[in-house]
């Protein structure tokens, strides 16, 4: 799992150092919901958290999985988008 921001690695780990398995959490959530297709489960992130800004690009990604790209725009900017649909 690798996270950067403007190409800049900032988070970077692997599921080997989890405190839970996934089978655990997955066995946990299921406890409280029923989980269907499609659902995700956000278990918290590594080390190396730190503020963005506006007009950074964000990109997750997950070995195996695929890859997530996102640019950060302001809350006013998301309000704009949003009343404009």
């Amino acid at each position: 799992m690798r996270c950067t921001v403007n190409d800049s690695v900032r988070q970077e780990s692997n599921i080997d150092k989890m405190i839970f398995s996934i089978p655990h959490v997955i066995a946990y959530v299921s406890q409280a919901m029923t989980l269907m297709p499609g659902d995700l489960i956000l278990m918290g992130t590594p080390e190396g958290i730190s503020p963005v800004q506006p007009g950074d690009v964000m990109t997750v990604e997950v070995e195996g999985l695929g890859v997530l790209r996102n640019a950060v725009i302001s809350e006013a900017e998301h309000r704009r988008r949003i009343e404009s649909v």
